[in-house]
């Protein structure tokens, strides 16, 4: 016994697309930027330092004096030296009326006169510097600076710019070139 057959046969379509592709264009404008740092405020105060030195005193150690107080010295020295002489007139006058027509002849004076000019032992022999130590006052008032700053914020404007963007779509157009089939055929 034989069966019947079925035959199918298939035809693909066939299509014929043509395709458009998008097109997108985008650009983005450079953003508008104003930058401004205003100058900072700076304030510098000072005060000179002060510098004194008094070397008077170191003068003085080696014999320069104010004319003024050189003067003062010298009458005092003076004064002192005139009243010295005074006293040992006197000294020697009492000397002399003491001991005057005892028999001594002129010995009175003559012990006067050593007295006066006799050797003398030089005084003390020491160092001494000079000017003396310390004799020169130095007196330092450091300067002072006082700085203030006042700083300013910078100023700062943006404007962004919108991107441009401009697309066109793609589109896709089909022409059928064959069109589907089946065919089915019972063979048998």
């Amino acid at each position: 016994m034989r069966l019947p057959q079925i035959q199918i046969q298939t035809t693909d379509i066939q299509i014929d697309l043509q395709i458009h592709k998008p097109v997108q264009h985008i650009e983005q404008p450079r953003a508008q930027q104003s930058i401004a740092q205003p100058a900072a405020t700076l304030e510098i105060h000072t005060r000179k330092g002060e510098l004194s030195i008094d070397s008077s005193d170191a003068r003085r150690d080696l014999g320069y004096y104010p004319t003024g107080e050189m003067i003062k010295r010298y009458a005092q020295e003076g004064h002192q030296e005139m009243m010295k002489g005074i006293s040992r007139r006197v000294r020697e006058g009492r000397q002399m009326m003491l001991s005057a027509g005892k028999g001594q002849e002129g010995a009175v004076i003559q012990q006067i006169a050593v007295q006066n000019t006799g050797p003398k032992r030089p005084g003390p022999y020491n160092i001494k510097f000079v000017p003396s130590i310390g004799s020169v006052k130095i007196k330092y008032k450091p300067a002072t600076v006082d700085v203030n700053i006042q700083r300013n914020q910078p100023n700062i404007d943006v404007k962004v710019n919108k991107p441009i963007h401009d697309y066109t779509p793609g589109k896709v157009t089909g022409t059928m070139i064959q069109r589907p089939r089946v065919d089915i055929d019972v063979i048998g």
